[in-house]
Formats: C-alpha cells, sequence, structure tokens
C-alpha cells in the first residue's frame, strides 16, 4: 500500500534569491495563461502532448523558461481542462438528474491562473543536497537555499525512507515567504483482518463536527459550536472591510485571507488525530452529493435567516477534507478507514432494526424509536450503524479477501435492497467485547 504525503519546506532566502524565485514563479504563471489561451483556441482540449508542440518554444523565448518547466506548463494546463471538463459532465448529469438548475460556466472563458506557483521535477528542476539545503532551478541559473519543516518530513527526506516527487514553489502573500512543497510518496505494509482490534463508526455533521463510536461502546464528540462561531466572526469581518473599500481596508483583507480555511483545516486535523488509533477500522459514510440532497428550497432574498444561516453553514461544511485527514493518518498509523453506505444512518434503529423518518421527532438531536422506544443522541446512533456496516464489511473482508466497495443506491430498488439488508444489524445493550461475539446477520445477543 502506497500513502502519498506533503511536506511544507519553509525557504529562508536572500533577497537576491527571492528575486530570483519571484521572476521565475511570475514567469511561470504568465506561461500558464497564455499556454491556457491556446488550448482553449484548440478547441478547450486537454491533451497536453498537443498543447506543448504549439507553445513549447514560445515558452522557451518568450517567457525564458528552463526546458523541463517548458514542459510542465502544458501538462499543467491539459490536467487543468481535464478536471474542468469532468465537472462540466458532472453538471450536466446533475440538470438531468433535477438536482441543480444551473449551469456549469467554468470553460466558457480559458481558465485564468492567478497564483504565483511553479512546478518542479525532482532530480531535474529541484534536489536535495546533504548539507541541508537544496537546490532550485531558476530562469537566470540555480540556486541553494536552507529550508526549515516538519521534523518528521525532514526525517524522511533525509534518511530515504520516503520516494521523492514533484515539488511546487508556493508564495504566501500575508508573510511575504516561498515555500517548497514536496510530494513524498510512503510504502505502507498492507493489512490482514487479524491485524484489526478495533472498529470505529464516524458520524459526521454541522452541528457536531464528528461523532465516533466503537464496538466496545467509547464514543467521542466533538461540538461545531466554536467553528461556526469563530467562521461567522471572520464573515462578517470579511463583509464589513468590503463595504468600507479603502486601501487599508484592501491590506486587511488580505492578511485575513486563508485565515478562516486554515482555522477550520486545524480543527479537522485536531479531530483526526483523536479519532485514528493503531490497528483499527475506521467507518467513514459516503456523503456523495449530500449538498444537493440537503439544499435549501428557498435562496437569496426569498430564503429567510434561517435558511440563508443554514445555508452558509452546509457551504461552509468541511467533511469532505475531514475524511481525508482520517483517511492519511489512519494508513500511517497501521489502520485502515473505508467508506459505507451512509443512507438511513441517522432514522435506522441500532436496538431493533426499525427504520423511519419518524425516529428524529422534528429532526432534532434526540432519537426515540418509535418501535421499541430506545433513546439516544442522533449523532451518536448514526456513528453506531457506521459502526455495524463496517463490521459487516470486515467480515467480508475476512471471508473474501478484500473490502466490498461502497454499493450504488442510486436507485431506489438498491436503496430498499441495502435498508432489508442493514435491517439485520443489531447493537448489544451493554458493549461488543470481542469481534467473534458480532453476528449482525443475527444480532449480537
Amino acid at each position: 500500500m502506497q500513502q502519498v504525503l506533503t511536506a511544507k519546506l519553509k525557504l529562508e532566502v536572500t533577497q537576491e534569491q527571492k528575486e530570483q524565485l519571484r521572476v521565475t514563479s511570475l514567469a511561470y504563471r504568465d506561461a500558464l495563461n497564455y499556454t491556457s489561451g491556446v488550448a482553449f483556441e484548440m478547441g478547450k482540449t486537454y491533451n497536453g502532448t498537443k498543447i506543448q508542440k504549439q507553445v513549447y518554444y514560445i515558452l522557451r523565448e518568450k517567457f525564458n523558461l528552463p526546458s523541463q518547466m517548458a514542459c510542465n506548463v502544458p501538462r499543467q494546463v491539459g490536467a487543468t481542462y481535464k478536471s474542468l471538463r469532468t465537472k462540466l459532465k458532472q453538471n450536466e448529469e446533475a440538470i438531468k438528474a433535477g438536482r441543480t438548475p444551473k449551469r456549469y460556466k467554468g470553460l466558457d472563458v480559458p481558465p485564468k491562473f492567478v497564483s504565483r506557483t511553479c512546478t518542479l521535477n525532482y532530480q531535474k528542476d529541484y534536489s536535495f543536497a546533504k548539507d541541508g539545503q537544496v537546490g532550485i532551478t531558476t530562469t537566470t541559473g540555480r540556486i541553494k537555499v536552507s529550508y526549515k519543516g516538519y521534523s518528521k518530513h525532514l526525517e524522511m527526506i533525509q534518511s530515504g525512507v520516503a520516494k521523492i516527487g514533484a515539488g511546487k514553489i508556493w508564495y504566501s502573500k500575508p508573510t511575504k515567504t516561498y515555500y517548497l512543497l514536496v510530494s513524498m510518496e510512503l510504502e505502507v505494509p498492507d493489512l490482514t483482518p487479524n491485524d484489526i482490534n478495533r472498529v470505529v463508526g464516524v458520524d459526521v455533521g454541522q452541528r457536531y463536527i464528528a461523532v465516533a463510536a466503537d464496538t466496545r461502546n467509547k464514543t467521542q464528540f466533538f461540538s461545531g459550536s466554536h467553528v461556526r462561531h469563530t467562521a461567522s466572526r471572520y464573515v462578517k469581518a470579511r463583509k464589513s472591510l468590503q463595504r468600507r473599500g479603502t486601501r487599508s481596508a484592501t491590506r486587511r483583507l488580505v492578511a485575513l485571507s486563508g485565515r478562516e480555511r486554515r482555522f477550520i483545516a486545524d480543527t479537522n486535523h485536531c479531530i483526526a488525530n483523536q479519532v485514528v488509533t493503531p490497528e483499527t477500522l475506521i467507518g467513514l459514510e459516503n456523503l456523495t452529493h449530500i449538498r444537493e440532497r440537503t439544499r435549501q428550497k428557498k435562496k437569496g432574498k426569498k430564503a429567510s435567516k434561517k435558511q440563508r444561516r443554514a445555508n452558509s453553514n452546509r457551504a461552509k461544511w468541511s467533511f469532505a477534507e475531514l475524511h481525508g485527514f482520517i483517511d492519511y493518518k489512519a494508513v500511517l498509523k497501521g489502520s485502515l478507514a473505508v467508506k459505507v453506505d451512509a443512507h438511513y444512518t441517522s432514522q435506522a434503529c441500532p436496538h431493533c432494526g426499525h427504520t423511519s423518518k419518524e425516529n428524529r421527532p422534528n429532526k432534532g438531536l434526540t432519537f426515540v424509536c418509535q418501535q421499541c422506544g430506545y433513546t439516544l443522541h442522533a449523532d451518536l446512533v448514526g456513528a453506531r450503524n457506521v459502526a455495524l456496516r463496517v463490521l459487516l464489511s470486515r467480515q467480508e473482508w475476512e471471508s473474501t479477501g478484500r473490502i466490498s466497495a461502497v454499493p450504488d443506491v442510486s436507485g431506489d430498488e438498491t436503496k430498499t435492497d441495502c435498508r432489508l439488508r442493514y435491517s439485520g444489524l443489531r447493537w448489544s445493550q451493554d458493549a461488543i467485547p470481542n469481534f467473534n461475539e458480532v453476528t449482525p446477520q443475527g444480532g449480537t445477543e
């Protein structure tokens, strides 16, 4: 099994070296925008080879790019057009399915590259020296720069444990600092069912960012009230500064840019660190198209204040980022994160299997089963149902030697079949002491 990490290295450059990096990154950005226009005129093609034949010598002469960078530019532009085409197809499918009335406009004009970045190839455009420095190719020659970073990442780079891949020069406007983002690939041993000693289900939401429950009845609640409050403060500050429109307000906006994103990312990192433990099988909900399924009917001026607040909170919901953090941290700790079907996890009773919308009175945080009277925190019920479905996946893993993919439950018949299959899952009143006592199809008692 392979795991890809990104090391963020702070470059300690002199004023002269900083100017060289500035000229190189700006030339690379201008080359991207020029190439993007050419690809647009070529029928919005994403074929990097065709684009390169048209622009290679122009990039070398007009933008003074080294040969390898002149090859990286059309590849990057081609990858961008391919990504936009994928979004366009997804939008067309969403319109046909009635999930959204809006047409995707990302390919109406040539994509514009704004950020001051520059892609580098390892051992060609940049390489690490034994004296703790990194050599970087610029438009005016090669420079050697000292760097700092996370101690574990530095150890991986210097020891040769990780396979180093492409890098990227990235400029931070607020701190006026250049960073080198290095892609590293780690070889992680494959896991077997016998390596798993704990099963955890994770339910994500907006009022509670995450609720984790394992089969030994250990639970973890991570409230989202502090995150939503802080994010709302950033939104109000941005609106106030934008209305003011002065030069000092603009400078303040630049200083605030990215602060909310970094705050939310730090919160998700902290949650993932607490959820992930060694030798654990972690279940995550498959929440594809969740925003479309839970969107408010009214938007803009037609929506009430409560609806607008709900739309804003849903737009800032970073469940995918949290899932990604849990996934890669699990691999590094000898664990595994798997996706399971998320339908009916908040409506199904883990005690008797009864599934109904009425089990969530007023869509609140209290779960009350209308059949057996089982009462519990609704998000904890969701986490336990996810854990039971992970147990089912683990049994299939033991019998077949592989973990089944998440079932496609877009159709009503498939939804009904999955609902009947999960209705046999039961959660013990006391605890589930070990895997051998768990019989998901017939109960735990």
